[in-house]
């Protein structure tokens, strides 16, 4: 009898695994690229019962329905106040197909096309907060701040003096940091009392606080970085509002520091990054702020640039930030030069990037010698080879550097910066900002920092990469498997 028993169990659970196992085959696939779909189902059936687990925890790379309810609403909200705005000089030489990627960025994201700005880089990462912490000083209506992580410490006191002075001027300060991010740190509690001390008015960015009914995917993250101040001065890009050691020991053993690059945008474009923080606001509050200054009209002035604001994360439908970066590579002519701190590209951005390459555009890519998360810049690595063959030059920044920068120009013409890296992460499960520029002087001011990074590179060869080590050219193979799923 009880070998009967046994003997019926262990059919039972051949047929319980075997449905499971059917199962996800069927379910995992739905309305997924085929690579991330294999990589969760490689998941599953080495580790079946953990692996879909945690698929059931971060499978889905959608918002709570109710948020991206949020998302469409202030779409339509932006689509109703820009109607027109889009009319900026179209003089010479404006690319002939610029108006079509134009178009497509307003139907992803709803943000126009706006001319009569201006843009200054930020390169150095203390002067930066030193500025930002100036212009809240400089507030006299009101303050908007949003980072991906906003952490008390030492180099960033000054900021959080300066938004407790406006405060107390009687300027409306509003403050958004994404929760986990900034969680992550040693001076999260000392973050957060502070905030309370100071009185601005303050939001966690996708809390996860099951407790309270507010829970998503954890790894579902606001990556967005800008400030606005009066709605007539925008600060947006890659730097964190944190010490450049990011607050860990190691770091400061080693040297390491992060190089990032801000941009202080003035003229109208400085509305549409000021709409993708009253959208996030909107969405963490259910607050729906007002636009407290008249839109401003384009100047006249040669070198002003044209600016659109390009939102992407999984509150849209599209992977816009991808749809954009693929479609300028193919477009380019001459040139394009990539920075990125992590670059691990889906299928279609690689195509796009190997194949600029093959057709003759001279194509850069600048990354970091070391990785500060050992996944990902593994996974990283796992596509040099390919990217070398096709006639991409890659150059490394010199250790004990992190760049952390996130920027590309196309030609000599049009250039993006801001929040999001060229990995599937940003492309699927970030909330990014990127603000695309064309005009001859912004290339201009990106092409001298690229330069300063090629003076602090070292160019990788195809010889010396096939001959790393084999145990490490595995590790990054093995990554590799994980970059659709990080």
């Amino acid at each position: 009898m009880d070998a009967w028993i046994t003997t019926a169990l262990i059919v039972l659970a051949i047929l319980v695994d075997l449905a499971f196992r059917v199962i996800a085959l069927v379910a995992v696939p739905i309305n997924r690229k085929p690579a991330t779909a294999t990589a969760w189902l490689l998941a599953i059936f080495l580790i079946p019962y953990l692996g879909f687990l945690l698929f059931l925890l971060i499978g889905s790379t959608k918002l709570p329905s109710g948020r991206r309810k949020k998302q469409r609403e202030i779409n339509r909200f932006i689509l109703e106040t820009t109607e027109g705005i889009e009319r900026v000089r179209r003089d010479a030489p404006w690319p002939p197909w610029f108006e079509t990627v134009v178009d497509l960025n307003r139907r992803l994201g709803a943000m126009p096309l706006v001319g009569g700005n201006t843009a200054r880089l930020l390169p150095n990462y203390e002067e930066t907060i030193a500025e930002l912490t100036e212009a809240v000083r400089g507030a006299k209506k009101y303050v908007h701040i949003e980072f991906y992580i906003l952490a008390l410490d030492d180099t960033t006191a000054p900021f959080f003096d300066a938004m407790e002075d406006a405060v107390k001027r009687g300027v409306r300060v509003h403050v958004l940091l994404d929760h986990i991010a900034t969680w992550r740190y040693p001076s999260y509690r000392r973050t957060i009392r502070k905030l309370k001390q100071i009185k601005v008015d303050w939001r966690l960015m996708l809390p996860i606080k099951p407790l309270q009914g507010k829970f998503q995917r954890p790894d579902l993250r606001n990556h967005r970085k800008l400030l606005v101040i009066d709605g007539s001065v925008a600060y947006t890009g890659s730097q964190n509002m944190i010490d450049s050691g990011y607050q860990k020991r190691g770091n400061r053993r080693r040297g390491l520091h992060w190089k990032d690059l801000m941009v202080r945008f003035e003229g109208p474009i400085v509305a549409g990054i000021d709409a993708l923080f009253i959208t996030d606001w909107y969405s963490e509050t259910d607050e729906l702020l007002v636009r407290e200054t008249e839109p401003m009209r384009p100047a006249d002035a040669p070198d002003m640039l044209d600016c659109q604001v390009v939102p992407s994360g999984p509150g849209f439908e599209g992977e816009n930030n991808l749809r954009l970066f693929n479609t300028l590579i193919y477009n380019a002519t001459e040139r394009v030069v990539l920075t990125s701190p992590y670059f691990v590209p889906d299928e279609s951005m690689l195509y796009a990037v190997t194949t600029a390459a093959q057709r003759g555009i001279e194509v850069e890519l600048f990354v970091s010698e070391i990785g500060d998360q050992p996944l990902v810049y593994h996974a990283q690595r796992s596509y040099y080879e390919a990217l070398l063959r096709a006639g991409v030059r890659i150059w490394l920044y010199r250790a004990p550097t992190v760049l952390h920068a996130k920027h590309f120009t196309i030609d000599d013409e049009v250039a993006v910066i801001g929040s999001s890296n060229m990995d599937m992460r940003s492309f699927t499960l970030n909330l990014e900002i990127s603000v695309m520029v064309r005009g001859r002087s912004f290339v201009e001011q990106l092409r001298g920092i690229q330069q300063s990074y090629r003076e602090a590179s070292r160019e990788l060869t195809l010889d010396e990469w096939l001959n790393r080590p084999m145990r490490v050219a595995a590790l990054d193979n093995v990554a590799r498997l994980t970059a659709a799923v990080q």
